[in-house]
């Protein structure tokens, strides 16, 4: 222990060696710099004790050097061995290519928020709105990174391009798109929540590109903070992701995004994120890079100018891109034709800034090749090849859309017919690679496939706000057949759930096929993370049950797992719908006798037709009823008016809409209304 301890306080630096036996994985290390005494591959040590448990066991050995001031990160070593190995590739020092993933609600957007204010970004002066990146008015609503978005700023010497990603697992093809363009990655995890589901998928398809890696504990100013449990565990998911010593040797800041302060240790930030600027410089390496090779470049996003058309965004990956540049546009070997660059931007500060030339390493936007597609390759005129083609998950949930055939048809929308509706999918799938477009049973229907329903449930929502009108048809899980045995996909769920809850969550989860995996307390603040298994079938209409059970306390999050055994029938709605079996207009009279029969989702003056879905029923089975009724007139007169007192009606969004639906029911998508009603094709419930 005295050896220990005398030879930390000497500064010594690391060194390696692995046990020659083959049964034990030992490692030994000494500390590297004062800086990081309490901190090693993602473990918080004692001061008192250099006792480090982790799943390997470590030895300690020393061997004495000269004090040394920086830090220097395991993965510069190894890429500096690779560069060695192809003396082809230049390593660029002065940019350097992140992306911030995260889960959903970790706080990465407000991250950048801070990072891009205190780059002096924008003016001391100037009016800047909170989520600056969350640019898209649907994502200001609903307060989630939907689109992948770049930015860049300056630091020193060295530029540093940002990628913001999406937290949400349905949103994972924009992840996967990003990851081709960047060299390292930020991981943003709660201080208290710790990895959850979208943090695992993230990390895993970066330790799959073999992307560096720095993990910002963010929120570490929250009162029940536990940052030493959230690093242990970051730690333990990077040795279940399999990942190399070289990556679970990670960088640890904390971080406070919304006061914009970092530091090495939780109990001393810094006045500013200069830690984690530092940091990215330092364990961030720069792009590998064919300088004076033929021009290559991968189109990994696509955006639309009215008056520059398509706009090409990816990494140079070898050569010079010049403005007025005669290249070609490949997709396969076989498969090339040719244009020319227009216009050429880089990204400078928030803005897109025109340039003449851009150099291998740096990200860019080029104008000009109106016909290009993601995964793409601009390569060199004469002896340019394609790069490997963007890879990506395939989807999980299938909807139906199909045109507006209600009464109402044509009232409110822009855009009604197929060819409208054909034509908007078909634009849709140029940028969106995660989803799957195809021709329905008959000639106005189509099978919208995607990574689960939010993900579909944003297309229909932006084409409700461009004018569209259309119908959409319940959630359904795509299925597999393996060895003539069918297979169902399965998702991990987790919930969080205050404690007086969770008997009803428990039991709510039981009945959707979920199996329980882990279940621990959460901070101090007296909730519980329950961890399930279950078939995406059941998660299917959970989110609204779940927020009834819990008394609208519970938090539902899930992730892709993967396809396993079919698990049987499930029972996701045990109520029945109220539907109008006459047109009209609702009346007062008419809903004070229905609303003994359910809850309702219309108010008296409200327009319906024959077969609408006005309210959910209080027992099994749909109940026709006539919310349309009138009060007979009579000479007889009354001395008192009978006041009629009305329950509140339900307001369900978009999402409680598609949630709700089953299988002999759709959803009337228009500009201004949403409407639930009976699929007229399809009558397998008998109705009352």
């Amino acid at each position: 222990m005295e050896m220990a301890s005398s030879s930390i306080h000497n500064s010594l630096t690391p060194t390696f060696s692995t046990n020659p036996n083959p049964n034990f994985s030992r490692r030994s290390f000494t500390f590297p710099s004062p800086q990081l005494p309490k901190q090693f591959f993602g473990r918080i040590l004692s001061s008192s004790s250099l006792t480090v448990n982790t799943r390997r066991p470590l030895n300690f050995r020393t061997r004495r050097t000269p004090i040394r001031t920086d830090v220097k990160c395991s993965v510069s070593e190894v890429t500096e061995t690779i560069s060695e190995k192809k003396p082809q590739l230049v390593r660029r020092r002065d940019i350097r290519n992140i992306a911030i993933v995260a889960h959903v609600d970790h706080g990465k957007t407000t991250l950048v928020d801070s990072m891009l204010r205190q780059a002096k970004v924008f003016r001391d002066n100037q009016v800047v709105q909170e989520r600056i990146m969350d640019s898209n008015d649907l994502e200001r609503e609903r307060g989630i990174t939907i689109l992948s978005k770049n930015t860049s700023i300056a630091y020193k010497d060295t530029k540093i391009n940002i990628i913001d990603t999406p937290g949400h697992s349905d949103f994972g093809g924009e992840v996967e798109r990003v990851l081709n363009m960047v060299e390292g990655v930020l991981l943003v995890v709660d201080s208290v929540e710790g990895p959850m589901p979208q943090t695992r998928f993230v990390l895993k398809k970066a330790l799959e590109f073999g992307h560096a890696v720095v993990v910002v504990v963010n929120k570490i100013d929250r009162p029940s903070a536990r940052p030493e449990f959230v690093v242990n565990s970051t730690f333990e998911l990077f040795i279940e992701l399999n990942a190399s010593d070289e990556q679970c040797d990670f960088q640890v800041i904390y971080a406070s995004g919304i006061k914009g302060k970092a530091g090495l240790d939780p109990d001393n930030l810094a006045d500013d994120l200069g830690p984690l600027f530092e940091s990215i410089i330092r364990c961030i390496p720069g792009p590998n890079i064919k300088k004076d090779g033929a021009l290559q470049m991968l189109a990994t996003n696509i955006e639309y100018d009215e008056h520059k058309g398509r706009i090409a965004i990816g990494r140079l990956h070898a050569g010079i891109l010049q403005k007025g540049m005669d290249v070609r546009i490949c997709t396969s070997e076989d498969t090339c034709r040719f244009g020319r660059v227009s216009e050429l931007f880089v990204y400078e500060k928030f803005f897109r800034v025109s340039t003449e030339t851009v150099e291998a390493g740096d990200i860019c936007a080029v104008c000009g090749i109106g016909d290009i597609q993601i995964g793409e390759t601009i390569a060199d005129k004469s002896i340019g090849k394609p790069l490997p083609a963007i890879r990506v998950e395939e989807p999980t949930v299938k909807m139906a859309f199909s045109i507006n055939i209600s009464p109402f048809v044509g009232r409110e929308g822009k855009y009604v017919t197929t060819r409208h509706l054909r034509d908007r999918l078909t634009k849709e799938l140029e940028r969106n690679l995660a989803m799957r477009v195809d021709d329905g049973e008959t000639a106005d229907t189509f099978i919208v496939s995607g990574r689960g329903t939010l993900h579909i449930t944003i297309l229909i929502e932006n084409m409700r706000r461009e004018g569209y009108e259309f119908m959409v048809g319940p959630p359904k899980v795509i299925n597999k057949r393996v060895d003539d045995k069918l297979q169902e996909p399965f998702e991990i769920a987790t919930v969080e759930v205050p404690e007086e809850h969770m008997g009803p969550v428990v039991e709510l989860l039981g009945k959707r096929r979920g199996q329980m995996i882990d279940m621990q307390g959460l901070g101090s603040e007296g909730t519980s993370l329950l961890k399930y298994k279950m078939p995406t079938r059941g998660l299917l209409g959970l989110r609204n049950a779940i927020l009834t059970a819990s008394r609208g306390t519970a938090i539902l999050n899930t992730i892709f797992d993967s396809y396993g055994p079919w698990a049987g029938d499930i029972n996701t709605r045990d109520q029945g719908s109220l539907v109008a079996f006459e047109g009209g207009s609702t009346t007062s009279y008419a809903l004070a006798g229905s609303q003994e029969r359910g809850q309702m989702f219309v108010g008296p003056g409200v327009d319906v037709y024959k077969g609408q879905i006005v309210g959910i029923h209080q027992r099994p089975g749909d109940l026709s009823l006539n919310v349309c009724k009138r009060k007979a007139a009579t000479n007889v007169r009354s001395n008192k008016e009978v006041s009629v007192v009305l329950a509140t009606p339900l307001d369900y969004s978009l999402d409680d809409c598609i949630e709700y639906i089953q299988e002999d029911e759709l959803v009337e998508v228009t500009p201004k209304s949403i409407r639930m009603c009976k699929n007229p094709k399809i009558s397998t419930k008998k109705s009352r």
